[in-house]
């Protein structure tokens, strides 16, 4: 099978579709190609190409240095006495500054385009305190040459091995110093999925050679695929999860579980590579990718900062590229000598077979969907302070935001509709209804909080649809948006509807038509829900204008909402949060962002889901002595807890609006919880005919229900509840998660725990380890 047609870009529209960056890589590389050499590789469709930064030559020199260092060591031994050699000690060996004799890498006007490799050959994991500090050594000479030449991207091999020991340590330990050589560079880790046998560097180490010691794994054990990912964590917690820090991924020739693909999938991704070895050739001989790959391939590409693919030994070989060196080796060639080296040494053309085929799964791959729009994906992982609608006053262009998702107002029309068309069939009381006839076709309808008015649209069209007749009220308190109603009003609604400069909470009521006292509402419409539900303060905003509802049979759309909470592992998150030392509360901030770049560290296992329900707020409250209590002392718009020892000396107004929740989440893999993710489920309205009790109009974002409730709704982004410190837990343990919901009667605001306990028997467990207490009081939501 040919792939070439499948780089025809008038075939499909490229934007549709992630791009591949495509660069070639040559493990026996030892020279920077040169600009014949250079552009061939480029030619041949890549789009750029790895260096090294140092080459035999300075190998040579270090393997001869430590080779006159251990004959100088064994003759200082021999010269100790027994006692003396209990306890030898010699420096180690200081490896001479480069010369030009040891690189070929200079700074050119394409250095940026180069990816520049640190040499395989060292060993910083050696328990050989000699060659691990000669590789240290190394390392820092060839990081500070590279970043001197201006290169921006610097690969360094990672550990051969995960076993528990010094080695890793050392590792980090090194490149927390390589950081400190480096202004400008990234340093991008270069590490295998998991250690799959027959699939390690090639390179032969110091250790190896000296020793005669290999590191490959054993074909025979078995693999732990989560020890490569052990290690990743040593190196990137050491260096404090320095934004200069990446990982290159090696993928393997067998997948593995989705478990492991969306823990790597949640890292600072840079490169992903892939070697011949992992290709598999078809009935006509060409490359290919299993399934398996290609879907994995699929899913990290789908990342804002995609991560560029680095193709390993597969070509234009050392043979090929010589072609040119061949020509450039005779000072003045002839004609006819220029003509037999190239017969010679003939460059192959065209595209490499290997970059026809991943540019033949670019195109397959499928296209965008409506969450993955530039705009959509611009908001990946982007932390956002979330609203506060009763503080502030939005503008028009957070509105036109709001309005851009048709979704959220689909379902809320559907909801109306709904709620319109039973209150006719059941024929209910009505707020215009009398004693002797309770019932009136005619519906008071408010619409709380209408903003630039898309609701007062949708309960008009609602009535329309169902031939309800209605009086619509529309309240809003920023007094901008107020202009903006009293235009539209004019201009789309015909002035069918009584617009109301107010909070919704100190709304007098709505007055009807001929008449001249306030009465009630029949459906109270609103749209104050945050990412987590309750978080923009929609209870307390309704409590403030539920005793307008008719009694008993008003409604409030939404009916109720649920809060869900996951934690998760987003180390981009952290790091970010990280990064903002101006904030001294910045990890007790409750975000709102786009959860993309995530793993979701608890699996669902019987009675323990994956998204747990935290609490519950259903609307209207159902009216109670308290309520009373409230009437009677001039309180009116609020409710009260009855009693002495409400939170913080408040006199409890708003403690009914307390919640708290303790959730146990499974986690049989180890790893490490950076935060919690967010959710809200909504109840818009729920069927009150008989026989159809149960059937609900409902908005979702929890990623396992969006599809099924409000499929492509765009409008709230999940809430992100960070930690201060990352949180490792073991395998097999169990994630306990405290959260309050907090207030004051003035404030409202939240506190969460996560513990983390592991078995160690049938019927004990163990406490491992513990966040602090976060407080979000000091950012609280203002009432």
């Amino acid at each position: 099978m040919s792939y070439s047609g499948a780089l025809n870009p008038a075939s499909e529209d490229y934007e549709s579709r992630p791009h591949y960056y495509l660069g070639q890589h040559d493990s026996d590389r030892c020279e920077v190609l040169d600009d014949d050499q250079y552009n061939q590789v480029l030619n041949s469709g890549f789009n750029f190409v790895t260096a090294p930064i140092t080459n035999q030559h300075f190998f040579q020199r270090v393997v001869n240095l430590h080779r006159e260092f251990l004959k100088e060591k064994q003759e200082w031994t021999e010269r100790l006495t027994p006692a003396q050699r209990t306890n030898p000690s010699l420096p180690v060996p200081i490896v001479p500054t480069l010369t030009d004799e040891d690189t070929s890498l200079y700074p050119s006007h394409h250095i940026g385009s180069l990816v520049t490799y640190a040499s395989p050959w060292i060993d910083l994991c050696s328990p050989d305190p000699y060659i691990s500090g000669i590789s240290r050594q190394v390392l820092n000479m060839e990081v500070a040459y590279a970043n001197f030449c201006g290169a921006r991207t610097i690969v360094i091999p990672g550990p051969r091995q995960d076993e528990s020991g010094p080695g890793v340590a050392q590792y980090a330990r090194a490149i927390q110093e390589a950081l400190l050589q480096v202004t400008r560079a990234n340093l991008i880790i270069h590490l295998p999925m998991y250690r799959e046998p027959l699939l390690e560097e090639k390179c032969e180490t110091l250790s190896g050679i000296f020793d005669g010691s290999r590191m490959d794994a054993d074909p025979k054990k078995d693999i732990d695929i989560f020890t490569a990912w052990d290690s990743w964590h040593t190196i990137r917690s050491v260096c404090e999860y320095s934004s200069r820090l990446f990982l290159a991924l090696r993928i393997p020739r067998r997948v593995p579980e989705k478990t492991l693909q969306e823990r790597w999938f949640s890292e600072p991704l840079h490169f992903i590579t892939i070697g011949q070895a992992v290709f598999q050739s078809n009935r006509a001989g060409n490359p290919t990718l299993s399934r398996h790959h290609q879907d994995l391939i699929n899913r990290y590409m789908r990342l804002k900062n995609a991560p560029w693919i680095i193709l390993t030994d597969v070509g234009p070989n050392p043979e090929d590229l010589g072609a040119a060196l061949a020509i450039k080796a005779i000072e003045y060639p002839s004609l006819a000598e220029a003509s037999k080296a190239l017969q010679e040494r003939k460059p192959k053309s065209g595209l490499n077979e290997y970059v026809s085929y991943m540019k033949y799964l670019e195109r397959q791959q499928p296209p965008y969907t409506a969450m993955e729009t530039p705009g959509l994906t611009s908001f990946q992982d982007w932390l956002q302070s979330p609203l506060q609608p009763l503080a502030d006053n939005l503008e028009s262009a957070t509105y036109e935001v709001f309005e851009g998702d048709p979704v959220k107002y689909d379902q809320y029309q559907a909801a109306i509709t709904e709620a319109m068309a039973e209150w006719k069939v059941l024929k209910k009381p009505s707020a215009l209804g009398t004693e002797s006839e309770p019932y009136n076709p005619e519906l008071i309808c408010a619409v709380a909080g209408a903003g630039r008015g898309p609701l007062v649209t949708r309960v008009l069209r609602a009535a329309a649809a169902t031939n309800t007749k209605i009086q619509l009220w529309a309240l809003e308190k920023n007094q901008n948006a107020f202009v903006y109603l009293l235009n539209k009003n004019k201009r789309e609604w015909n002035s069918k509807v009584t617009l109301v400069k107010t909070d919704m909470r100190g709304w007098g009521g709505p007055i009807p038509r001929n008449g001249s006292a306030p009465c009630k509402v029949d459906i109270l419409v609103t749209e104050l829900l945050g990412s987590f539900g309750d978080n923009e303060l929609s209870p307390e905003c309704l409590d403030g204008i539920q005793h307008h509802l008719f009694q008993p049979s008003g409604l409030s759309i939404p009916h109720s909402y649920t809060a869900h909470l996951s934690p998760i592992s987003t180390p981009r998150l952290f790091a970010d949060i990280s990064s903002r030392e101006s904030d001294p509360h910045a990890f007790e901030i409750p975000y709102v962002v786009r959860l993309f770049q995530l793993d979701f560290v608890a699996q669902k296992v019987p009675n323990h889901p994956r998204f747990q329900q935290a609490w519950e707020f259903v609307h209207p409250v159902s009216v109670n002595k308290a309520d009373e209590f409230a009437e009677q002392h001039g309180f009116g718009k609020k409710f009260v807890t009855p009693g002495g020892g409400a939170m913080y000396g408040s006199n409890g107004t708003n403690e009914h609006n307390a919640r708290q929740s303790h959730l146990t989440f499974v986690c049989p893999t180890r790893g490490v919880v950076h935060g919690l993710a967010g959710y809200f489920e909504s109840t818009l309205y729920e069927s009150q005919v008989e026989g159809k009790q149960g059937e609900k109009v409902e908005i979702s974002i929890l990623p396992d229900q969006i599809d099924q409730k409000s499929r492509d709704m765009i409008s709230w982004f999940p809430i992100f509840f960070p930690l201060k410190k990352p949180l490792y837990f073991p395998q097999d343990a169990e994630l306990e998660v405290s959260m309050w919901r907090q207030t004051d009667d003035t404030k409202v605001w939240y506190e969460w725990l996560v513990e983390v306990y592991a078995w160690v028997g049938p019927q004990s467990r163990i406490k491992v380890g513990a966040s602090e207490m976060h407080s979000s009081k000091k950012v609280a939501c203002l009432m």
